[in-house]
């Protein structure tokens, strides 16, 4: 945590990224050595878990549509220079699907993208993934497990961000309430997808986007985007990316935007 808040700091310029190790050392209490395990993990600017609804609601074609909506935003220039855009120049990102409570697939592992060939092969790495599908709906259960992904990854970014889509409520597992505050209280922000289908939920399609808005996402600045069919998921998912692993100088260019941004198919 210590190393994270330095980092913090070198985002903004109030430290270089080569003077970080230094300082966390010197932060350690006299004869007590750092942590080996912190010590070893890698800077970098947003330590991203991207986490895939897989649910019964979700179908193979809507399946397919986004594992290849998250393939073609690492494959987006807007994307690759907002990662360029921060104080390291480099995110740690993470792909795993979701459904029931313990029904979760990593699958694609924590990598290094600094660059557009390192983009290009999360790409490649999310179009050979599988694509299987599960059965109820544990937001709360993918909360959980992006927090086991968090504690064993070998980053350490300025932000830990979960970007969590979906298009329904959480029907499985533990009440979703505690979960999201205690990983407010770990300091992760929770950005949401929202897909409005064609079988909206009860109350109309407006349920699914309020209920996202005021019971799933949460943190500094998280945000909510809502994508009016799977459609409009490439464009919902690359916008959202771009948004969330913006730099310093990138995030004036999100400044405008909502809380709750839609986009149209």
């Amino acid at each position: 945590m210590q190393r994270r808040q330095l980092l913090r700091l070198s985002g903004t310029g109030v430290l270089c990224a080569p003077m970080i190790l230094s300082h966390a050392r010197a932060a350690s209490p006299a004869g007590v050595p750092p942590d080996r395990k912190q010590q070893d993990r890698e800077p970098v600017d947003v330590e991203l878990i991207l986490a895939v609804d897989v649910s019964r609601s979700i179908d193979a074609e809507e399946h397919e549509a986004q594992m290849r909506g998250y393939a073609s935003a690492f494959r987006d220039q807007e994307v690759i220079r907002s990662i360029a855009g921060g104080g390291i120049g480099a995110i740690a990102c993470t792909l795993f699907t979701w459904s029931d409570v313990d029904a979760q697939d990593n699958l694609v592992p924590w990598m290094r993208i600094d660059g557009e060939a390192a983009a290009e092969r999360f790409a490649t790495a999310i179009d050979a993934a599988p694509r299987r599908t599960g059965s109820y709906t544990s937001i709360s259960g993918a909360m959980e497990h992006a927090l086991r992904l968090y504690e064993g990854g070998r980053y350490e970014g300025t932000r830990r961000v979960l970007d969590i889509s979906g298009d329904g409520m959480n029907n499985a597992g533990r009440r979703l309430e505690p979960v999201r505050a205690r990983m407010i209280e770990e300091g992760i922000v929770m950005n949401g997808l929202a897909v409005l289908d064609r079988a909206p939920l009860p109350g109309g399609t407006s349920a699914l986007e309020d209920y996202y808005r005021d019971e799933v996402i949460g943190g500094p600045g998280a945000f909510l985007v809502v994508a009016e069919g799977f459609e409009a998921f490439d464009r919902a998912v690359r916008r959202k990316i771009s948004r969330e692993i913006a730099g310093i100088e990138g995030a004036t260019r999100f400044a405008g935007l909502p809380r709750v941004d839609r986009v149209a198919a």
